[in-house]
């Protein structure tokens, strides 16, 4: 059971990550997850108004749904 669970997780993580794309060179910190800091690095307008709007759960990172969301609402736009 632990296995599978550890394949379960990794195998999300490792979707997360593909969904990022390119964008998971912006994940200074490696957590996965991307701060309004480390967003700006790819969206240099970004503005935190706009970033509160991307963060939708309100957990204060952006994680790929939110980030594929936001692109896919205009909010910002995929250098990739």
């Amino acid at each position: 059971m632990k296995t599978l669970i550890l394949g379960l997780t990794a195998a999300t993580l490792a979707t997360a990550a593909f969904a990022m794309g390119n964008k998971a060179e912006l994940d200074a910190d490696g957590d996965g997850m991307l701060s309004f800091a480390e967003l700006l690095v790819g969206y240099p307008a970004l503005t935190e108004e706009t970033y509160g709007t991307m963060d939708s759960n309100a957990d204060g990172a952006i994680d790929a749904e939110e980030l594929a969301a936001a692109e896919e609402a205009g909010l910002i736009v995929s250098g990739s």
